[in-house]
């Protein structure tokens, strides 16, 4: 979801690694030698017939696609209604405290502490009581990835200050909600003793291998064991044991290093100026220069403790240091839980983590530390449709001292740079990755790379065809075997998403389904209908190129048959991303993130509605994130 101020396709990869071939033909022509594959997928249309096809039994779309809109609201499908839950700004329901929101930014630090945080992003849904499988109460957990500060102050960033600081770490985080369903509609639940905010103040226990490593010690921490807050908070995950996984994506932006900037820093992004957020100049924690090793401690998978709102959030150093998407989770044949992790930048890498020991399903609290133990792998994707999975343990792989990874933790904090030392393979912004739930394929959106072929920068290859690819893809693999620990698997493109009129899309035929751009949010539900959520910029939206795709939106694809249908369109500026559903399939939640968001992706504090006033209308305020709750008008299964 690479939101932030500034530009989030900024390349930061070291010299080429993991390309095949130069020209867009050469990797055309590759495709027709792979089993059963006679073209490349066409533009909106999954390669149904490729040796990776789902299943003959994978969700029928039982609804009516609806048009692309530019309209500034919510559409669904006919026969669905969506309605608004969770709101920046709304309180979160903490027996703490409950403040309302101020429609004109008022609400100090101390106050958004106890309100929802901006920008909503990935989300989980967990049954309450614990391992009841209750459709109808729940916790809402869900991440708030960044702010606005045109938005989030009355006057933005007039009068800067450590008031505004502190309120914008505080807008930042995750949310842990309760909610209920009466009478067909769902609400949140106040007061609630499971309700709270963790914010970019919230302390946090640092596990695993990189736990205490001189790289994340502090005159704050010298001991490197408990880190202050999570910070850009993009997609998420789950685990069996039921805590939530938030992940750390564009966490360099909010440090500055004014200075010559070392390696390390540079390859994750810090610079110079920042994006724009302004904290190092409040909370310098935040000077990379005086503080090099915290931006260390930044880029991790978080696991945090629904059920137990005393608990402290735990970052798990053993998935790697990246710029973590999200975290999709598989199980293996002995209940070793594997993840599967994009890292969201030009030209980075797909990893993903297995766990050493299996998961205890008679006992929660055996669980606690199972994702400190296990082996980090990164992908590589052969021009034969063949891939592997190299190993990213010390000592394998040229990962050795002299290759500058002294021991595990070296790897894990260098992540990238181990990536680059074993060869991975460069893609085009690993976004979210999906698990099919009957026969484990995996599904990945690269949602776009415009930098793709530029002069200088890595060719297209068989896994990434497109030059200057702006409208992204889908690539997707079944494991040997079908087993999630697998280190060799076999691989197609589902999908090419993008304008048919495209000249290199011409050649290959028709579209088959709704047309979208920007592929980011990706899920499956439980019938193996794949849900895909866009993320088109606000300055691309309005290029002729993408004319007729219109607002943001979510579309649906049937894996067996290679439609593909729109079920949502957002209002205007805004994202569409985050989902997931009750155990019954009745209810779907998602969130609406940004709206009204301009092509600069700030703000102007002087005039907040100049592009949106959803939801609340023009009377409400400014336009603000929400949660929203979607349920079919019959109360039958969401996509039947």
């Amino acid at each position: 979801m690479s939101k932030g101020y500034g530009d989030q396709e900024t390349i930061n990869n070291a010299p080429i690694s993991g390309t095949f071939s130069e020209l867009l033909e050469v990797s055309l022509s590759r495709r027709q030698i792979l089993k059963g594959a006679s073209l490349l997928p066409l533009l909106g249309l999954p390669l149904g017939c490729a040796t990776t096809a789902g299943p003959p039994d994978s969700g029928e779309l039982g609804f009516s696609a609806i048009s692309a809109s530019s309209e500034d609201r919510v559409r669904v499908a006919h026969g669905y209604d969506a309605r608004v839950l969770y709101r920046w700004g709304d309180p979160v329901g903490s027996t703490a405290g409950m403040p309302v929101f101020k429609s004109d930014a008022s609400n100090t630090a101390a106050e958004q502490a106890l309100q929802a945080g901006m920008h909503h992003d990935g989300i989980e849904f967990f049954s309450l009581p614990y391992g009841s499988g209750s459709s109808e109460r729940g916790l809402l957990v869900m991440n708030h990835e960044y702010t606005d500060d045109g938005l989030l102050h009355g006057d933005g960033f007039a009068n800067w200050s450590a008031e505004k600081v502190l309120k914008s770490q505080n807008a930042h985080g995750v949310s842990v909600i309760e909610v209920e369903l009466r009478n067909g509609i769902w609400s949140v639940a106040r007061p609630s003793r499971y309700a709270r905010r963790i914010t970019a103040r919230t302390a946090m226990r640092v596990s695993g291998p990189a736990a205490g490593h001189a790289s994340l010690q502090t005159s704050a921490d010298p001991l490197g064991l408990e880190v202050l807050g999570t910070i850009n908070n993009c997609a998420g995950g789950y685990t069996p044991w039921g805590t939530y996984l938030t992940c750390e994506e564009n966490w360099n932006n909010y440090f500055v290093n004014t200075s010559t900037i070392p390696d390390e820093q540079r390859r994750y992004g810090v610079n110079a100026k920042g994006s724009g957020y302004r904290w190092n100049e409040f909370d310098a924690r935040f000077d990379a220069l005086a503080h090099p090793n915290e931006p260390n401690r930044f880029g991790w998978v978080v696991e945090i403790d629904p059920f137990n709102p005393d608990s402290k959030p735990v970052k798990r150093t053993a998935l790697g240091r990246i710029k973590h998407e999200g975290a999709a989770l598989a199980l293996t044949a002995d209940n070793r839980v594997v993840y599967y992790m994009g890292d969201d930048q030009q030209f980075e890498y797909i990893y993903k983590f297995v766990s050493r020991d299996a998961y205890n399903k008679a006992d929660r609290a055996a669980n606690r530390d199972l994702l400190d133990h296990g082996t980090l792998y990164v992908a590589k994707f052969g021009a034969d449709g063949s891939g592997e999975w190299i190993d990213l343990s010390h000592g394998k792989n040229n990962l050795t001292a002299i290759n500058g990874f002294a021991s595990q933790a070296d790897v894990l904090i260098k992540t990238r740079q181990a990536g680059d030392v074993v060869g991975a393979t460069k893609m085009d912004r690993p976004e979210w990755t999906a698990v099919h739930p009957k026969d484990k394929s995996v599904y990945c959106t690269l949602t776009n790379n415009s930098a793709r072929g530029a002069k200088d920068q890595p060719r297209v290859d068989a896994a990434n065809p497109r030059v200057n690819n702006t409208f992204g893809h889908i690539i997707r693999w079944n494991e040997d075997r079908s087993d999630p620990a697998a280190t060799t698997f076999r691989w197609d493109i589902f999908v090419m998403a993008g304008d048919p009129l495209l000249a290199d899309a011409n050649k290959h035929g028709n579209i088959k389904g709704d047309v979208f751009g920007s592929p980011d949010g990706l899920w499956f539900d439980t019938a193996g209908r794949l849900w895909i959520q866009t993320d088109v910029s606000t300055s691309t939206l309005g290029r002729n190129d993408y004319a007729g795709i219109g607002n943001n939106q979510m579309v649906c694809a049937d894996i067996a048959t290679g439609r593909i249908k729109r079920f949502l369109t957002g209002p205007k500026g805004c994202e569409i991303t985050g989902i997931a559903e009750t155990p019954d399939g009745r209810t779907m939640f998602i969130n609406i993130q940004h709206p009204g968001e301009t092509s600069s992706e700030r703000n102007d504090p002087a005039n907040p509605q100049a592009v949106s006033t959803w939801p609340d209308g023009p009377e409400g305020g400014r336009p603000r994130a929400a949660t929203i709750a979607i349920r079919k008008t019959d109360r039958g299964v969401i996509g039947t």
